[in-house]
């Protein structure tokens, strides 16, 4: 078994910053690509960041020189420094990683349950 487990969300005023981390733990032979995404109410999902395994990232341009992905491939984690939130923000975050499990030949994408992300003005 896999999980990926959020943290971070909160609820922020316009202008300020949250640092949202997800953790992969289980049954874990490698991860590849991890990133971000987030819906908000009415909205379809969106991709907000990714990052390989060796630190290329990509963003959506929406958050472009205000969110910065990384992360910490020994702790399996992947981290997602949000600042200068604005009213297009709110949303619930998810993360995602391609992992592949131990004892396993394929690669698989696995999902975290998601952490909200609200900015008042």
């Amino acid at each position: 078994q896999v999980r990926l487990v959020e943290s971070g969300g909160d609820l922020v005023q316009a202008g300020g910053s949250l640092r949202l981390s997800c953790t992969a733990s289980g049954n874990i032979l490698s991860i590849s690509d991890m990133g971000w995404h987030r819906r908000a109410p009415g909205k379809q999902r969106e991709l907000v960041a990714s990052i390989t395994r060796g630190g290329d990232t990509h963003y959506a341009d929406s958050v472009k020189g205000r969110f910065t992905i990384s992360r910490d491939n020994a702790k399996n984690t992947v981290y997602l420094q949000m600042n200068t939130l604005n009213a297009e923000d709110p949303a619930v975050y998810s993360c995602n990683a391609r992992i592949l499990q131990l004892g396993m030949y394929a690669i698989s994408d696995y999902w975290g349950q998601g952490t909200q992300v609200t900015v008042s003005s």
